[in-house]
C-alpha cells in the first residue's frame, strides 16, 4: 500500500494536510468519516489497514438506516495522520474546501479478532470485493458492509448497514458537528470565507445549485425565476466597476452597458445575478444574449438575486432572506433601469412552477430562505428545477458532413461522471454557415489523435477527436433510456464555463429534501 498518489496530488507549501507517511495505531484500528465540502458536498469514509487509511468519497453520506444503499467511490490511500485533519484546503489544490472530523473511533471484524489477524483478513476482503466490519464510533455503530459494483467503474462500492441494535432510520447526518472541534462545517466556512478586503470588495466565487426534478411547496423556503443567461459577479469599488463570470474571466468588454450603469451604485458592493438578453415576451434567451455579443445588437439586463459584502461588509454570513432585504434596498433607492432586483415567492413553488411554464420560461430557482452563502460551493440549500430541458455539455469531437454542409456534420457531446467523461449524443441541428466556420476555427488547434471517452461510442461516422476543451448549451427533447440526448439543437459555447465543471447532470437530481 503506497500514498505516492496521495503525495503526487498536493502541494504542502499551500496546503496544511499532512505529507504522506506510513504510521500505525498502537492499538485497536480506527475509522474517521470527515464532512468534506468541496466542489460537491460529500463525506470521506476511511479505514486503517497496514498504515494508511484506505478511503472511500460517499456523495451522500453514511446512513444508519439497513435499507440505504450509499454510493462510495474508492479513492487514493491517504496517511494515518490524516485522521485529525480539520480546516480549509485552499483553492487550487486537489480537493479545495473545508474539512472537519465529523466521526471517528475504532473498528473490528463482526466477530473480534487480534489487530494482525484483522488487518490479513480485511485485506483478503477488499480484493474479494466484500468487507464486513464493525465500527465503534460517537455517531456511527454497529456493523457495516463495503460491496464492490460489478461495473465499468471498478472504484465504485456500496456502504451499508447491517439490521443490529443500532438499525435506525433517524438522519445521522443531522448530527453535524465534529467530533473534534465541535464546529460544524457551516461554521467553519464562516471564517473561511470572510472577505480580506480592507473596505475594498473583491472578486467571490459564485455558490451553485443542485437540480431536482420536482417542484415543492416549503415552509422556509423561496422560489425565484431561474434565467438563461450568463452568471456575472459584479464587484463594483469607487474607482471602479468589474464584471466577471464564475470563473473570474472579465465580461467587462462583452457587457460594457451593464458595467457603467453600475458605476451609479454609490457604495463598495459585490453583487451576484444574470445578465440576460429578454425576448418580446420578456423571457430571458440565451441564443440572443450570445448574438448580442457577436453584433451588439439588444438590451442587456442585470438580474440580481444576492448581494455579498456591502461597504466592506462580509454579508455571505447573513441568512439569505437578510441578504436580500439589503439588495432591494440598495436597488429600489436608485431605480436603475436595466439593473433590477430579482423578485421571490415565499413557500409557494408549485404554483410558481405552474406559472413559469404558462410563462414558457426556462424554470425555477428554489432557495432555503435562512442559507448562508457558501462561495464557490454547490448546496442542496439552492436547487434549480428545470422546465424546458436545457444541457450544458463538453465538445469532444465532430463527424465529417455527409452533405453539401462545410466543416463538419455534427459535434460530439459528453459529460464528466465520477472524473470519467461519459458521451451523451451528436448534435447536428441549428448550424449557420458562418457558425460551422468559427466553430471550426476556435477547435482546428485543438484536435487530437484519440478520442478522450474510455469506451466506444455509438456513431459510425468518421470522428474528428476534440481535446475536452470547449463548453456548450444545448436545448433537447428528453434523455433516452440508455442516456442520451434525444434530438439536440446546438444554442452556443458557454464562455464562462469549464468543461471540469460539466457533470452528468442525472446523477445530480436525487436531492432529498427532507
Amino acid at each position: 500500500m503506497t500514498l505516492a498518489k496521495y503525495n503526487q496530488k498536493r502541494n504542502f507549501n499551500s496546503t496544511e494536510e499532512p505529507k504522506g507517511e506510513n504510521k500505525k495505531s498502537k492499538n485497536d484500528l480506527i475509522f474517521v468519516v470527515q464532512k468534506h465540502a468541496a466542489s460537491h458536498l460529500h463525506y470521506d469514509f476511511r479505514l486503517e489497514l497496514n498504515g494508511v487509511l484506505k478511503s472511500w468519497a460517499i456523495p451522500k453520506g453514511p446512513s444508519m438506516n439497513p435499507d440505504d444503499k450509499r454510493l462510495a467511490i474508492m479513492v487514493e490511500d491517504h496517511p494515518f495522520s490524516y485522521k485529525d485533519f480539520e480546516g480549509d484546503i485552499p483553492e487550487g489544490n486537489y480537493g479545495a474546501g473545508n474539512v472537519i472530523v465529523w466521526d471517528n473511533g475504532t473498528y473490528t471484524l463482526p466477530e473480534e479478532q487480534s489487530k494482525a489477524v484483522t488487518e490479513n483478513k480485511l485485506k483478503a476482503d477488499l480484493e474479494k470485493g466484500h468487507v464486513s466490519f464493525t465500527l465503534k464510533g460517537k455517531k456511527l455503530k454497529g456493523e457495516f458492509s463495503l460491496f464492490k459494483l460489478n461495473s465499468k467503474q471498478d472504484n465504485s462500492w456500496l456502504l451499508i448497514k447491517k439490521k443490529d441494535a443500532y438499525a435506525t432510520d433517524t438522519d445521522i447526518l443531522k448530527k453535524d458537528k465534529s467530533v473534534i472541534s465541535n464546529t460544524t462545517l457551516e461554521d467553519l466556512e464562516k471564517k473561511s470565507i470572510a472577505i480580506k478586503t480592507n473596505g475594498k470588495a473583491e472578486f467571490i466565487k459564485p455558490m451553485l445549485a443542485h437540480a431536482v426534478k420536482k417542484p415543492f411547496d416549503k415552509k422556509k423556503w423561496i422560489f425565484e425565476t431561474k434565467y438563461d443567461g450568463y452568471r456575472t459577479i459584479a464587484v463594483i469599488n469607487p474607482d471602479q466597476v468589474n464584471l466577471f463570470s464564475r470563473n473570474h474571466l472579465s465580461f467587462n468588454k462583452n457587457f460594457k452597458a451593464i458595467a457603467d450603469e453600475l458605476k451609479k451604485i454609490n457604495h463598495v458592493a459585490v453583487l451576484d445575478g444574470e445578465i440576460v438578453i429578454e425576448d418580446e415576451a420578456g423571457r430571458s434567451d440565451f441564443q440572443l444574449l450570445q448574438n448580442y455579443i457577436k453584433t451588439g445588437k439588444g438590451k442587456l439586463k442585470y438580474y440580481v438575486f444576492d448581494i455579498l459584502n456591502l461597504d466592506g461588509n462580509d454579508t455571505t454570513a447573513l441568512a439569505l432572506i437578510q441578504r436580500k432585504e439589503l439588495l432591494e434596498i440598495l436597488l429600489s433607492k436608485l431605480q436603475l433601469p436595466n439593473v433590477l432586483y430579482s423578485q421571490h415567492i415565499p413557500e409557494k413553488g408549485v404554483s410558481f412552477y405552474e406559472l413559469a411554464i404558462k410563462k414558457n420560461l426556462e424554470g425555477i430557482m428554489a432557495k432555503e430562505s435562512n442559507s448562508l452563502y457558501r462561495a464557490g460551493k454547490r448546496s442542496s440549500d439552492w436547487l434549480k428545477i428545470r422546465i424546458s430541458q436545457q444541457e450544458e455539455a463538453i465538445i469532444i469531437g465532430i463527424t465529417e458532413s455527409k452533405t453539401t454542409r462545410s466543416y463538419f456534420g455534427a459535434l460530439l457531446l459528453a459529460q464528466y461522471d465520477h472524473k470519467k467523461l461519459r458521451f451523451i449524443g451528436k448534435c447536428g441541428t441549428s448550424f449557420k454557415e458562418e457558425t460551422l466556420k468559427e466553430l471550426y476555427d476556435k477547435f482546428e488547434p485543438y484536435f487530437i489523435e484519440e478520442s478522450p471517452v474510455e469506451d466506444k461510442i455509438p456513431v459510425r461516422d468518421k470522428i474528428k477527436w476534440l481535446k475536452p476543451k470547449f463548453v456548450c448549451q444545448v436545448k433537447f427533447t428528453e434523455w433516452t433510456q440508455d442516456h442520451y440526448l434525444r434530438h439536440p439543437v446546438f444554442q452556443g459555447l458557454r464562455i464562462d464555463k469549464k468543461a471540469k465543471e460539466i457533470t452528468f447532470s442525472l446523477n445530480d437530481r436525487n436531492i432529498s429534501l427532507t
